[in-house]
């Protein structure tokens, strides 16, 4: 029996494409890489109910985890202070999209 190194690392794959053996590893590498972005939205955002029957609207509730958080503002005539909690799961998304929209960081 042969080992196999790192490299070497053969895949079988039955279908009845009529695709190219290239293509059709192209296809189901993809469709893995999607596969892959659900089980992180699944895991990380713990989204186990997305039972809407729209797209944007489960895309909504997902959201719901950045939009609904406790938060003390603090307003000036020139600007809007969001205090934050020290602690939270999305603080990174947060911090990003302050960042993008011209806030600045603390």
């Amino acid at each position: 029996m042969k080992l196999l190194s790192a490299r070497e690392n053969l895949r079988f794959l039955v279908t009845n494409f009529k695709m190219s053996p290239y293509g059709t590893y192209q296809f189901y590498s993809q469709r893995g890489d999607a596969e892959n972005r659900i089980k992180e939205l699944k895991q990380g955002l713990e989204m186990g109910r997305t039972s809407c029957s729209s797209f944007r609207a489960n895309q909504l509730r997902l959201r719901e985890r950045l939009l609904k958080l406790p938060v003390w503002v603090e307003e000036s005539v020139r600007r809007v202070v969001l205090h934050l909690p020290t602690i939270f799961l999305a603080k990174d998304d947060w911090l990003r999209i302050a960042l993008a929209v011209g806030g600045h960081s603390p």
